[in-house]
């Protein structure tokens, strides 16, 4: 019989986790980018904005008592319990009839959402080793992605056959099963880590005195900027302003998504065994900030077209989320709990950032300068990259 830590248990573990990851993923990108348009139903753009701004300031308080709670409570039963308001909330986003009642379930949404990432997180760690990292945490994302290029098609079809709420229905349908097939595994699952928690003040000390730490948590809240960008900017601009209806929509954004199974497994081999991270972080933000300009200045109707910049643009995404995961996990053990938990905020941190600017935008301009302004925001990313020193 293996040994519990040998590689080949390791193995086992990892193999477990990155199907868990597949139909998590697919519980959470159903809703992902249908939730702007199904909350103008019930407020305007400009509130839409606020939403995502209330629940990721939520998100972040949460995070930040989260290492206190998985450290008492290990990570096992903390996910358990995270798994339940995961599942309560969509149930919730399907069934409220009021403005309140959808930003209360939306914010519990996205705070249980985020959550259960950071436990899956501290799991994969738990079974990875330092050489292996890119290929391991890239793997996990594989999976990840394969989750999300799925779930748009799904939502898409759901929406023109019954409207929004269903697709929430059938996110917590997906995440049912997933609570099943965790449970079963989740005493092969064992939590022996011996987490270092630092309170708040401490890790960010330890954050800014490490420019490895403060560089790649800067690319870190650039990227999830973009993703709130994406999130909610892009399919209001592509339905209202652009005129594509949701079935054309769902197809776009499953393509769009490929990159993310095509390239970044393969970036991660690289990074492991030829090349450093900061090339292909120099390459990933250069394609985010031309792909940014394209949103900006695109006039046309053409579905082909929007499709190919979409594609493009997570390129860019998928090059520098790879090496955001790689470069972060090869600096940091599964015991330095309050190092994972804090790099998680740049979700909530990228999304109150991408919010802001959309309220103050949309107060003045239409949707598309939002663009514009982050294209030249992400223009700091090159800096932030030149900070950090490769790892091999």
């Amino acid at each position: 019989m293996p040994a519990k830590n040998s590689p080949k248990k390791k193995s086992a573990h990892l193999k477990v986790l990155y199907f868990l990851a597949f139909v998590l993923a697919l519980a959470a990108a159903m809703p992902a980018y249908v939730e702007s348009s199904y909350i103008k139903q019930f407020v305007g753009v400009g509130w839409v904005s606020l939403f995502f701004l209330g629940a990721n300031l939520a998100t972040f308080v949460a995070i930040l008592y989260f290492p206190g709670i998985i450290k008492k409570y290990r990570n096992n039963r903390t996910s358990e319990a995270v798994l339940f308001f995961y599942f309560l909330a969509l149930v919730l986003m399907s069934v409220v009839q009021s403005a309140v009642g959808v930003f209360i379930a939306f914010a519990l949404l996205i705070v249980a959402s985020t959550l259960i990432w950071i436990n899956m997180d501290v799991f994969v760690e738990s079974y990875s080793s330092n050489s292996s990292t890119g290929k391991t945490r890239t793997l996990f994302f594989t999976f990840l992605n394969l989750g999300w290029i799925v779930a748009p098609f799904i939502s898409s079809y759901f929406i023109e056959l019954s409207g929004y709420r269903i697709v929430y229905l059938a996110a917590a349908l997906a995440l049912a099963i997933f609570y099943v097939l965790f449970i079963k595994k989740n005493r092969e699952l064992i939590d022996r880590n011996k987490y270092q928690k630092l309170n708040g003040l401490e890790t960010v000390k330890k954050i800014c005195r490490r420019k490895n730490l403060r560089g790649i948590f800067a690319v870190a809240i650039l990227l999830n900027t973009f993703y709130s960008l994406a999130v909610i900017y892009i399919p209001l601009h592509l339905l209202q302003n652009v005129g594509f209806c949701w079935e054309t929509m769902g197809l776009m954004f499953s393509f769009m998504l490929l990159p993310f199974v095509l390239f970044e497994l393969p970036a991660g081999i690289l990074a492991d065994k030829y090349w450093g991270e900061k090339e292909m972080l120099y390459i990933g933000i250069s394609i985010l900030f031309i792909s940014l300009l394209l949103f900006f200045g695109l006039d046309t109707k053409n579905a082909l077209i929007w499709g190919a910049v979409l594609f493009f643009s997570r390129i860019g995404a998928a090059l520098v989320e790879a090496m955001r995961e790689t470069y972060f996990f090869k600096i940091v053990d599964a015991e330095d709990l309050s190092l994972i938990d804090f790099f998680r905020t740049s979700i909530p941190l990228g999304y109150i950032l991408g919010t802001g600017l959309g309220v103050l935008v949309t107060l003045v301009l239409p949707i598309n300068y939002i663009f514009l302004v982050f294209a030249l925001i992400i223009l700091s990313g090159f800096y932030f990259i030149s900070i950090i020193k490769d790892t091999k």
